[in-house]
């Protein structure tokens, strides 16, 4: 009895003996995964360009602040790329690889981006209302800081989950007990959005304006993020949507998510940052060493310094001369009663002399 030979698994669209976890990036009968293919390699291309375009624009930009602010924008931009990046790990069908690579990555990329949003947030909320902003350092270590708490929760998750060995659990777990897991390893990432949400709103609030347009970018990319997610998470509790659809919702929500990255934050960002300086952005110079509110001294008035004693003065005194800026002492004119003046010589008994008398 001859063996069967192995049966081909072809699809429209794509070459012979392609592995079938690879077929939605070529498969015609499913053209959701070619075209979130195609958008997501445009998003990434696009970003690839804004970051080149970052670089270049370093010694370019005038304003001080702003340039303080390129490290933080550099390392958003990195995360928006592999937002875009890890799209093809929800083309491709789960397996032992891409399972751990979509639970991993997905909260932390999303952690990372609203870490940098937050950042920057904190320091909108002192520029709006005229105080010293922070540094470009610490805007960095913020960002940084606050997306490693969702590095520390996806690593603990990964070991746990896994088993340190057992790399195929993902494609084991039920459906409904696989979306919960999802949900939940993302609720830092849910927290972290919202206190930017909450936290741009405070930029509305200050006396200069120029500041308030970054804060509203900041707001609405926070806004549109936040509808995004409160979909797909709604759609992977729908029982009927299963196993079918939870790769298309998931694809889905980062192509839609990166390009709201792009287009409410970074575009409106480099058109902003290409402007000059503008000085009604600021307080007035070393305003930052000056007090911001005087308390009012109340005691006994000096009247010598007083312009209403002088107008008094004068009425009173009659030929007082006051000094204003003089002690209390005032001189005043005396009616003279003797008269201490000098005679002065007279020049009568020498009228015509010319060695004769006069008349003669």
């Amino acid at each position: 009895m001859t063996p069967t030979a192995p049966t081909k698994t072809t699809f429209p669209g794509c070459r012979e003996h392609l592995d079938p976890r690879y077929h939605r990036l070529c498969d015609m009968s499913e053209v959701w995964g070619i075209v979130l293919e195609a958008v997501a390699a445009l998003g990434a291309v696009t970003t690839v360009g804004f970051l080149l375009a970052l670089v270049i624009l370093i010694c370019k930009v005038q304003d001080s602040n702003k340039r303080k602010l390129l490290p933080t924008q550099f390392l958003f931009l990195l995360g928006v790329l592999g937002v875009f990046g890890l799209t093809f790990a929800f083309i491709i069908q789960l397996d032992q690889s891409t399972g751990p690579t979509r639970f991993f990555l997905f909260g932390v990329l999303f952690a990372l981006c609203f870490s940098c949003l937050l950042a920057h947030t904190f320091n909108l909320t002192k520029l709006v209302r005229g105080r010293k902003p922070l540094s470009m350092l610490v805007m960095l270590a913020l960002a940084v800081g606050f997306s490693l708490v969702q590095d520390i929760i996806a690593v603990e998750y990964m070991v746990l989950i896994m088993n340190r060995t057992h790399t195929e659990v993902f494609q084991q777990l039920p459906v409904l007990r696989r979306h919960e897991d999802f949900v939940l390893l993302l609720t830092y990432v849910i927290f972290l959005m919202a206190l930017t949400f909450l936290a741009s709103s405070f930029t509305f609030c200050g006396s200069f304006t120029g500041w308030k347009k970054h804060g509203i970018h900041i707001f609405l990319t926070t806004l549109l993020s936040m509808a995004i997610w409160a979909a797909w998470i709604t759609l992977l509790w729908v029982p009927a949507i299963g196993d079918r659809w939870e790769d298309t919702i998931l694809a889905s929500t980062l192509v839609a998510n990166g390009w709201v990255f792009l287009l409410a934050y970074v575009i409106p960002q480099f058109q902003l940052l290409t402007k000059q300086r503008n000085p009604t952005d600021y307080p007035v110079d070393d305003a930052f060493c000056k007090p911001q509110l005087m308390k009012q001294s109340y005691g006994v008035e000096n009247r010598a310094y007083s312009q209403e004693e002088v107008t008094h003065g004068l009425e009173d005194l009659g030929d007082t001369l006051y000094a204003p800026y003089s002690t209390h002492f005032q001189l005043q004119n005396r009616t003279s009663q003797k008269n201490f003046s000098i005679p002065r010589a007279q020049a009568s008994p020498y009228n015509n002399y010319e060695g004769r008398k006069e008349g003669s």
